[in-house]
Order: structure tokens, then sequence, then C-alpha cells
């Protein structure tokens, strides 16, 4: 059994490692860039080990680093997680090279798989069904897009090198493929080294199903069941679950032994996932569903595949790091009941999911809920990285009961000044697709209006603040004054006023003082955190006490196009003096691994272009101006 391992990662999936390294009597070494010297896995790493510089690419992508820190601390294997090195066949084959156990599988089964296209090729030979779409080496745009006429539109184009939803754009109609590749294929580079993409027929009514396999060094391989991905957002994935809903045995033994046959063709060993892709316009049926992909590590969501089974997948990989054989045969596995993983991220649904940083001066995550995190009240979520704050995980006896559990446990985080989407979690619950079990990958964004407005606080909860702000009042003008006769009247209860600042908004409030004092603690579904900041149904919000100062802050001019957070300027569509219409695309910023287009506000000119393309910005700095087409007529 390995007696020492290095994690060559970072968050949860670190913190996560860990945990059942620490139980199995491993010692574990964490690596840490600048900006995670005080990170959650740094401390409850048994040693740690700085390799460099805040940015991804200086640091946990620096194979050399990784390898040289395992070296410098004696261990004796490295765990990769998922994402950064993890399916990386040349940094496996270095750990190996350098006499050290790589937890993952063989270099050349992620070289296999790590090109779709090859994969695909593969797959077929296997007798893996796969989507219908195009494969070839040809990559002119004139070539791609008259295979994408022949396929037919809507079509999808993936980077072949591609994972974690990058590199991936819907193309609905001839007019747009050309502005669509650019854009994959400058992603794709950007993010894998490799410009090709793939071809897809799009399916119309997707359904996105995965099969845990598991393979060892002694040739044995078998599967965990599938798990339901369906509910994404820019096919990235935001809600898991295991079993996949509306799916009946046979289906699932076709799917499943698909799985296992895709993991044996290329003489698989440790944790992987062999996704595919459901035609689910008539239900789950083994006929129309297609390999999509084979992801060679271990996944996010694999805590829901842990809870259904009973097995702990770190567990396993490391015991078959070890040369050991699986610790279970495929009939001695089983589904017991269903599990729901919810991502919770730092971001504002309500502004598009920009991603939020900062420290996290309050955080409060469910009880009753399995919880995966990297972070703790006190933690930054950094511009360097993925911005998830924690995975929420449920296990009930059935699904109904699951999906319940679910909404509960997302209403009941806060968190501040930081932004968070649990209030969004919260109501993908309650969509009439998911409680159905039909949702598809397409259903967030069928409802994307009513999922991600604003939430704003309700009567109880500004009544609730209004009687804080009034009662901390008290307390600060006069600590020893009795409230006794406060509001006093001979004929109605007694009565106060407060005034909030809600939303930059003054908002007066009567407060009947007796129900007030006798309630104040006994607040069901709101949290109190002091300094007017309250949270309710996963939302989480300021609401001051409103003062009368004379302040404020003036407001960016309307044509002011400001970045909303700290990133790099991939591409500048215009020039200074160019007339623009509203909504027109002005230039994108890559910020937290996503490309974020900026338009404009209305019709008008560039009066000014501060951004050029290769530039590092700062959050609120100015990157361009437009002036309107009324004032320039004028």
């Amino acid at each position: 059994m390995i007696r020492s391992l290095l994690i060559a990662n970072r968050g949860e999936i670190a913190c996560r490692i860990i945990r059942t390294a620490r139980a199995m009597g491993i010692r574990t070494i964490a690596v840490y860039s600048d900006a995670d010297a005080t990170a959650l896995h740094v401390r409850q790493a048994d040693e740690a080990v700085h390799i460099g510089p805040s940015p991804a690419a200086e640091s946990y992508l620096v194979g050399e680093r990784i390898v040289a820190a395992a070296k410098q601390t004696g261990a004796e294997a490295i765990h990769p997680g998922y994402g950064f090195l993890s399916e990386n066949a040349d940094f496996a084959q270095s750990v190996l090279d350098s006499g050290l156990i790589w937890v993952g599988p063989r270099p050349e089964s992620i070289r296999a798989m790590g090109l779709k296209d090859a994969a695909k090729k593969l797959m077929e030979d296997a007798g893996v069904p796969v989507t219908p779409g195009y494969l070839g080496e040809d990559q002119s745009p004139e070539t791609l897009r008259a295979e994408a006429d022949r396929i037919g539109y809507p079509v999808l184009i993936k980077a072949v090198a591609g994972g974690g939803g990058k590199g991936m754009r819907k193309v609905d109609n001839a007019q747009q493929f050309l502005e669509m590749l650019q854009s994959c294929q400058r992603e794709a580079k950007a993010s894998f080294g490799n410009m090709q993409v793939l071809l897809e027929k799009w399916i119309t009514s997707p359904r996105h199903i995965e099969v845990q396999i598991f393979g060892d060094s002694h040739g044995n391989v078998l599967h965990l069941f599938e798990r339901d991905c369906s509910l994404q957002r820019r096919h990235q994935k935001v809600i898991e679950e295991a079993p996949a809903p509306g799916m009946d045995e046979a289906t699932r033994e076709a799917i499943c032994a698909a799985a296992v046959r895709a993991a044996k063709a290329v003489d698989y060993v440790g944790a992987g996932t062999v996704e595919f892709i459901a035609d689910a316009s008539d239900g789950l049926d083994a006929e129309r569903i297609f390999f999509m992909e084979m992801n060679t590590r271990l996944q996010v969501e694999h805590p829901v595949t842990e809870e259904i089974t009973g097995v702990d997948l770190v567990e396993w990989q490391l015991r078959v790091a070890s040369g050991e054989e699986l610790p279970r045969k495929q009939e001695e596995l089983s589904i017991n009941g269903h599990a729901i993983e919810a991502r919770l991220y730092a971001e504002d649904p309500a502004k598009g999911f920009l991603p939020s940083t900062g420290r996290l001066d309050i955080l409060q995550l469910p009880h009753g809920a399995r919880v995966e995190t990297g972070v703790a009240e006190g933690s930054e979520i950094s511009p360097f990285y993925d911005p998830m704050i924690a995975k929420i995980v449920v296990h009930r006896h059935d699904r109904a009961e699951a999906v319940e559990a679910m909404e509960t446990a997302c209403r009941t985080v806060a968190a501040w000044p930081v932004k968070n989407n649990a209030w969004f979690l919260a109501r993908l619950m309650r969509m009439p697709e998911y409680d159905a079990g039909t949702m598809t990958t397409g259903s967030i964004n069928d409802h994307i209006d009513a999922l991600t407005a604003a939430p704003a606080p309700s009567g109880g909860m500004i009544a609730a603040a209004a009687e804080a702000a009034f009662f901390d009042h008290v307390a600060w003008e006069n600590s020893s004054r009795e409230t006794g006769l406060m509001g006093f009247r001979l004929n109605a209860p007694r009565r106060a006023a407060a005034s909030l600042t809600v939303e930059g908004e003054r908002v007066d409030a009567c407060i009947d003082i007796d129900l007030a004092q006798e309630w104040r603690d006994e607040r069901i579904g709101r949290e109190d955190f002091g300094n007017g900041i309250f949270a309710e149904d996963g939302a989480t919000f300021a609401l001051p006490a409103f003062r009368a100062d004379g302040g404020g802050a003036a407001s960016a001019h309307d044509g002011d196009i400001l970045a909303p957070m700290p990133g790099k300027v991939i591409a500048v569509d215009v020039a200074e003096g160019d007339m623009v219409e509203a909504g027109q695309r002005l230039m994108v910023l890559e910020a937290m691994k996503m490309e974020h287009a900026l338009t404009a506000p209305f019709s008008g000119t560039v009066a000014e272009l501060a951004a050029s393309e290769g530039a590092q910005v700062q959050v609120e700095a100015l990157l361009a101006r437009i002036e309107s087409a009324e004032k320039v007529e004028n």
C-alpha cells in the first residue's frame, strides 16, 4: 500500500483526497501557489510545498515542479485530482519515469481517449454507438462548414482536446458557423493548445448520461452504474444525480455494458467516466444513446456514485494504484436510494453568472448534507482558479426526498460579500421538468429569465432587518435606557419606525415593538448575521439602516464599458470612431476560465477605446466608451 501521497491539485478535491488518505494511514503532501498559501488544503495536509506564482500556468500546471516537490518530500505517489494535469499523458509518463506511482490510468489510455475524434473512431471499432458527425483531418473553414451543412443544423462544434465544457459551440444556422468556429478554436487554443475540432449532430432533446467505470491492473473492469448530468449551463454541469431518472433496467444494462467495452478497448486502469448523449424525445432508450467522450480521471460529481453504492472511489484509486485488485465484483454492487449533487459557485446568476471574488467574511454551508469544500469562513475566492465554493450532496431513500432535501440545503446557504448561486440552485429544484425527471441539457436556458431574476428581500426579511436596525440604534444611542415605554400608546400596540437602505433606496418600515421583542429570536427561514447582513432562501442581502449623510458615489457614464472582473482582453472587434448597434459585441474578456462578451449598451459611436487585445485589466477598468447616436446627432 502507498504510504505517502502528493496531491497535485487544490481546493475541494485536494481536501477530499486528504480525508480518505488520512483514514487509510497515508501521509499527505499538498502543493500550493502564492494565492493558496493559507488555503484549507494546505492546512489539512501533513506537509505542503510552495510551487510558484498564483497563475495556474506558473504553478499547478508546471509538471516539473510537481515531480520535484514529490521527490523533495519523499512522496511515493502522485494523485492529480481532476482538472489541471489529471488528463495530461506526458505528465503521467514523467511521474512514472521518475520512479513514482501515478494514481490514474496508464498514459497510453489517456492518449487514446484524449482526442475526441480518435476516441470516437476507437469506440466505433469496439461496438460502442457514436453520435453522427465529422471527424476528418481537413480543418479548413470551408470543409468544416460544408460538413456542417451536410449534417444539418443545428450542429455542435467541439474541440478534439476539450473538456469541462470548454471549446464547445452550438451553431443554429449556416450564417453563424464561421463566427462560432473562430470563437471555439480560439478558446480551444488558449485552453488546450490544440485548435482542431470535430462536428456532431445536435440532439434536440438531449440528456447527458455518464457511467462510472473502474479497472485494475489484473484485467478486471466493472461499472458503478450511471449518473445524470443533464442540468447544464454553457455545457458545464450544475446539478448531477444518480441513478438517472427514467432509466429502466434494460437500458441501464445496455449503456453500462457499452461503457465497460469502451474501458476494455483502451486497457483501462483506475477510475474513469464514459459519457453518453441520449435523445430523450421519447424517454431513455439504448437505441438512442450515443458515446460522447471518456474522462480518464475522477469526476467532480463522483460523490453521488459513492452515496448510492457505498464505495469510496478515492480509496479504490489508491488501492488499484498500489497493485491491488478491485475490492468488489460486479455482482456485489447495487444501487441504494438516490443522490443529488449541486455545485455552489462564487458567481452572480442575476448578472450573467459573472464570477465573484474576494474574502468570504460570512460563509454558512448546510447541515444534514455532505459538503465537499476547499474554503472556510475567512478564505479568499481568487480570480486565478475555478470559482467553486463547495459541492452540496444529499442522499435519500428516493428521488422525491432527495430533491426536497437539496432544495432545503441550498436555501440555508449564506455567503457575504462574495456572491453565490445558492438561490439559483434552489430554484432549479422547483423546475417542473426537473421535478418530473424529464430535464434536458437545454432546460436551464429554456427558463433562464425566471431562474436568474434577481432575488429581492421579502417583506418578512425587511421587517426583521428594520427591527434589528431599530434595536441596534437604541442600544447604540443609549445602552442604559429602558425600552419599556418606547412607542407607548394608550389605545394601540407600541410602535416605532425604522428606515433601511434596500438596493440603494430608502425603505421605511413600521415596527410592532412588543411582537418584535417576542419573535426576534424565532425567525424561521431567515438568518441575521449582524451589521445589516441577512440571508433568506439561499440569497444574502445587505439591509443596513438608512443614513441621511448626504454622501453618495457618482455612477459610471451610461456608455462606459467597464471590466466586470480582472481578466485578459482576448479579442477586440471595434476601433475608435466605429458605429455600433445596441447589443453588438465590442470585445471579449477571458477571466476565471471563461469568455465574457462585452456588448454595446445602445447604438452609437465608439468614442474611446481604452483596451487592446492581450491587455490584462483590473475590475471596473474602463475598456471603451460608447457615445449614443442621439448625442452624436445633436
